[in-house]
């Protein structure tokens, strides 16, 4: 039994000491791990005794110079202390009206549509209003310029275009926006705009009109009572390019205006008018349209020098004047919204267009009664009998109704409406034989048809009447 005792302790005391042994062990390895981590490999040694040696003897330190990017420098919004104060609230709210004034710079005039009734006008839009929430402490008094980033966190004026259809900011190759402090708390917020606004235009005197158009800025949430909008200069405030031109129109002139807006649920605002006037172009149209219609409507007046029985020379003639007014009114009216009153070309076009389509009914009506008059002359020469062969015959003038009694009597005769003996003449002979002893009684009648008297006055009177036309139009118009 004390065999087995002995034993057992024999076992303990051998487990014990090799604990012992294993626990001595990793303290040793552990502390040379320390040793050579702390003096280093012998490279890294020999390394730091020369640089020791070096320095002791004085040679220069050279030291990495600073990274500024990585200096803890102040950010923008601390200095501005935008986390201390509600900028969703306008400056000084519960007081006066805060000013803001505005000034714009007209960069181009993109565009006119008058079928759509609108301009297209690049801009830049400044404002300018103070802010002591944004004030900041500076030595030199110099403004601190931000980009589109910062006007997010603070407030700004709230500007809209009024009866805009279309507008953007540009932002190649990033926003146009540039907000400028000033310590004293004054900001400059400047952007670059491309709007298209409505432009009521009255195309009465179209084209010889003018036509005036603004585009309107106002407030869309702050009332009067809020926001005072004016124009910080004046006239003044507007500035424009002197190279901005227009194909059609004369930019005559550029103006600005203030006035109030009213809306029944929400009250007066302030509302400033950026005007311009606009004068057309004349010389386009007429090449295009007034110089085609008027050498048209004398294309159709050649039919009237123009023999009355050449049909195929005369009808196609008119047709072709009254389908290419077709197409020219048509053209214009293509280009052009759909009012409903009269235009000062529509007037020249269609006065145009029917002077051309008389010269069309003029030819129907000479063809008419020349074929009435030949139609009278044949049953006129069925009834006399054939003269051939007689010497000298005396003249008879006379129209297209006679009797026994006007052959028998020689001389001349003159129509009741005192048309000239020239109108118609036919020549016409009577002869007859009494026996071997009788004399030849000789009876002429001449008798001449002239159907082209309606060409004759035509030829005055259509381009008289068109002239006459043309010196009221311009006077009138021009």
């Amino acid at each position: 039994m004390l065999t087995v005792h002995k034993m057992h302790f024999s076992i303990f005391l051998l487990l014990w000491g090799w604990v012992l042994s294993t626990e001595c062990r990793t303290h040793r390895q552990g502390k040379e791990i320390h040793e050579v981590y702390k003096k280093g490999s012998r490279p890294q040694r020999q390394r730091r005794e020369a640089h020791g040696e070096a320095h002791k003897q004085g040679s220069p330190i050279l030291k990495r110079s600073p990274d500024i990017t990585k200096s803890p420098l102040t950010k923008s919004e601390q200095l501005l202390r935008i986390d201390d104060h509600d900028f969703s609230m306008r400056p000084g709210f519960g007081g006066p009206a805060i000013p803001v004034g505005v000034d714009v710079q007209v960069e181009s005039l993109d565009s006119i549509s008058e079928v759509d009734m609108d301009f297209t006008m690049t801009l830049y839009l400044r404002h300018y209003w103070k802010d002591e929430r944004l004030s900041f402490p500076s030595t030199n008094n110099q403004s601190m310029t931000f980009d589109g980033r910062l006007v997010k966190k603070i407030w700004v004026p709230d500007m809209f275009f009024v009866h805009s259809k279309r507008s953007f900011i540009h932002d190649t190759t990033t926003d146009n926006v540039m907000l400028r402090v000033q310590p004293d708390g004054k900001v400059l917020y400047s952007l670059r705009v491309t709007v298209t606004a409505m432009c009521n235009m009255d195309f009465s005197r179209f084209p010889l009109d003018t036509q005036t158009c603004s585009l309107e800025i106002e407030s869309y949430a702050y009332t009067e009572d809020d926001l005072m909008l004016y124009w910080k200069n004046g006239n003044d405030s507007l500035k424009t390019d002197e190279r901005i031109s227009l194909s059609q129109f004369l930019i005559q002139e550029f103006h600005t205006t203030t006035k109030l807006a009213f809306y029944s649920s929400t009250g007066w605002y302030n509302r400033l008018y950026i005007n311009f006037t606009l004068r057309r172009h004349i010389f386009f149209f007429l090449l295009q349209t007034y110089f085609p219609a008027t050498l048209m409507v004398m294309l159709s007046w050649v039919s009237f020098w123009i023999d009355r029985r050449a049909v195929p020379a005369r009808v196609p003639l008119g047709i072709t004047t009254v389908l290419t007014m077709s197409t020219i009114i048509t053209g214009v009216n293509a280009s052009m919204p759909r009012v409903s009153y009269i235009k000062a070309v529509d007037i020249y076009l269609w006065v145009s267009f029917v002077f051309v389509f008389l010269s069309v009914l003029e030819y129907a009506a000479v063809n008419y009664l020349t074929t009435v008059q030949e139609r009278k002359e044949r049953k006129l020469r069925d009834k006399l009998p054939c003269a051939c062969s007689l010497p000298q015959p005396r003249p008879m003038m006379m129209d297209g109704s006679f009797n026994d009694g006007d052959v028998n009597e020689l001389g001349h005769y003159v129509s009741e409406n005192g048309d000239k003996p020239d109108r118609m003449m036919v020549q016409l002979a009577l002869a007859s034989e009494r026996g071997s002893g009788r004399r030849k009684n000789q009876r002429y009648v001449s008798m001449r048809i002239d159907t082209h008297a309606i060409d004759k006055y035509s030829r005055i009177i259509f381009p008289g009447a068109y002239i006459l036309f043309n010196l009221i139009y311009w006077s009138i118009f021009s």
